[in-house]
């Protein structure tokens, strides 16, 4: 099937059809999410795929094409078969799915083809087309993503976001851009200074939302929606629906697509995963004897803290590892120099906090080690996330003491299966490595009720 050209849109995508409700002719009927489970009722349009599809079927133009084939794209995923129509056809969508799914290509292919039909350009400090990322890390792979996939086109991004110099993101603007990709507080820096103006805006998205109210963000981000005009078409993507996001939705999108995709417990089929108990005291040798695998090739540490995750860091590198450490507290050029040093080899752990849970892409991750555990359950599944990308297996090891155990029956809980213990210690970590998993069993409480030692 041939691809349409630029402003040519399908009038029907064979490969998605709507409800049986909606084709009857109610027009408000009730959801089930794409390729999931039970969900709460909405009041979007529910959307269905009968069978796979490919990207010339989904509309996506010849120019988006070819850079497709030069990446070596050729299946579109869940969320790509699911959004790319609705948002084609300037439909608002809210889109469930957690990282790794391909949603950065589900709104950046119709986000380019649409700007480039319209071909307008846009004045000094003004752009037309804003997407919102919570971390700086994910806003510059958001960016190289869709420079990749507009090599044949003729737009221009630019990249608003704090840790680096302000004047030259002020001095790129002064051009105006077709797409700014930036974080809500330098976004509303730059619209407060008005060397940022979004009046003319047709299309925002906003990206990873749960993540951005975890942040504190809400104030910023409907300063932000409050400055953009009511005729847009705007796009809003989580990978879990609590109730602040879907009020956020609510008040932001206007009769949406809800395309979602993948349900928690489902995200993580390729990662072994293993819990170790240990007193906090013992926490750091048993990493030291972990990190002595050599199957663990590359491996990335989570810490809850900035200042735990410099300790840890201090303390590998003291032992001989080589080691980056990426937190909130590190500078742009800091984390870009970290993630850059992990990519290529030259550092073999990463000691993180959860701003690299997700949104950092780095392929190869053989290991992830929580030596905190999360205080939110999800939080634990982006976190292991990072390993096992592309179709590849990994392995996911927490270190527990004796106050995480409620987190990990919480993590539990939430994804809907047990962690396999991998080894209980108080006296050191040798015990604990050498003993397997698949053995292990958690102590039972004297009333026959299991608990963790």
């Amino acid at each position: 099937m041939q691809a349409p050209a630029f402003g040519v849109a399908l009038s029907e995508n064979p490969f998605v059809t709507r409800s049986p409700h909606y084709r009857a002719g109610r027009r408000t009927p009730r959801v089930r999410p794409l390729l999931a489970g039970p969900s709460p009722r909405a009041t979007s349009p529910e959307l269905f795929i009968s069978v796979p599809s490919t990207f010339p079927r989904l509309g996506v133009a010849e120019p988006l094409l070819h850079a497709l084939a030069v990446q070596r794209f050729e299946t579109p995923t869940p969320i790509q078969v699911g959004a790319i129509p609705a948002l084609l056809d300037g439909r608002d969508l809210l889109g469930i799915a957690q990282t790794g799914t391909g949603k950065t290509a589900a709104f950046g292919l119709p986000l380019l083809q649409r700007l480039a039909t319209e071909n307008v350009r846009p004045a000094p400090f003004a752009t037309r087309a804003l997407i919102l990322a919570p971390t700086r890390e994910l806003a510059l792979q958001i960016d190289a993503s869709l420079r990749r996939l507009a090599t044949n086109l003729q737009l221009r991004s630019v990249t608003i976001l704090g840790g680096v110099s302000r004047f030259r993101q002020v001095q790129a603007m002064r051009r105006g851009a077709d797409i700014v990709v930036g974080t809500p507080g330098r976004v509303c820096d730059l619209l407060a200074t008005a060397e940022l103006r979004l009046g003319a805006v047709s299309h925002f998205v906003l990206d990873e939302a749960d993540r951005m109210l975890d942040l504190g963000f809400i104030r910023d981000i409907r300063r932000i929606v409050a400055a953009l005009p009511a005729r847009r078409q705007s796009a809003l993507f989580s990978a879990t629906m609590p109730k602040e996001v879907a009020g956020l939705a609510e008040s932001l999108l206007r009769d949406p697509i809800r395309v979602s995709i993948a349900p928690v417990a489902a995200t993580t089929p390729k990662i072994e995963q293993q819990v170790h108990f240990v007193a906090r005291d013992q926490k750091r040798p048993l990493l030291m004897a972990l990190l002595g695998d050599p199957a663990m090739q590359r491996v990335i540490v989570f810490t809850r803290t900035k200042r735990g995750a410099d300790r840890v860091a201090e303390g590998l590198e003291q032992a001989g590892q080589t080691v980056s450490a990426i937190h909130g507290n590190k500078s742009q050029p800091q984390r870009e120099k970290a993630l850059d040093r992990f990519r290529s080899g030259r550092a073999r752990v990463l000691v993180a906090t959860d701003i690299a849970a997700r949104g950092i892409d780095v392929t190869g991750i053989s290991h992830v080690i929580n030596y905190d555990m999360p205080v939110e359950p999800e939080s634990y599944v982006h976190r292991i996330g990072r390993t096992a990308r592309a179709g590849a297996s990994g392995v996911a090891i927490s270190l527990c003491e004796p106050g995480e155990h409620g987190a990990l029956r919480a993590i539990e809980r939430c994804t809907g299966a047990p962690i396999a213990v991998a080894g209980s210690t108080q006296s050191g970590p040798t015990a604990a490595v050498l003993k397997p998993a698949g053995n292990s069993r958690r102590p039972r409480r004297r009333n026959g009720a299991r608990r963790v030692a």
